[in-house]
């Protein structure tokens, strides 16, 4: 059974995980419109898995007893200055989200709810690797600057990244 505390913190980390899949479906559009189909393809990738993320812990606070709470969400920016500007602001947020889990996984050790803290370490490992993914993309435009031919090379690279992550996702583990 979970805490109201946790509960609560469960359901703002259910806000802040729909609210990112937000953000990164209204990258994905500027994206689009602006003829970068592979970071598009991108972030429309990383907008499914944001919205995943919030679905399971949904079902775990719902499963632990819980009840959870689907609330209004913040409008996220619509056009950016450049892609650079945009996968800047995509590495802050992860950051962001980054220390959102921290504090979450703060109040289960405080609250002594080894169980939820448990369910939170794959949260802990997914940001990992949401931060170093998000840092590389940003070395690699830094290196393109203003380059208009690497801006194309990158977006047909981070669109077979995306095709990659995708079709390794779907290839189901063979049972005995």
């Amino acid at each position: 059974m979970l805490s109201k505390k946790i509960e609560d913190a469960l359901n703002n980390q259910v806000k802040v995980e729909a609210e990112s899949s937000q953000i990164y479906l209204a990258m994905a559009c500027w994206a689009e419109v602006k003829g970068l189909e592979g970071v598009a393809d991108f972030m429309y990738a990383q907008s499914d898995e944001e919205r995943e993320h919030m679905l399971k812990l949904v079902k775990f606070i719902n499963e632990r007893g819980g009840h959870a709470q689907i609330s209004a969400l913040k409008a996220p920016g619509v056009t950016f200055n450049s892609f650079q500007e945009m996968f800047q602001l995509l590495h802050d947020h992860e950051v962001f989200v980054s220390g959102s889990i921290n504090d979450l996984v703060h109040i289960t050790l405080e609250e002594k709810d080894y169980a939820t803290h448990n369910f939170l370490q794959w949260y802990v490992a997914e940001q990992i690797e949401e931060e170093a993914m998000a840092k590389t993309i940003l070395d690699k435009i830094n290196l393109i600057g203003d380059d208009k031919g690497g801006l194309y090379l990158f977006d047909r690279d981070i669109q077979q990244i995306t095709t990659r992550a995708s079709a390794s996702a779907s290839v189901a583990p063979a049972k005995d």
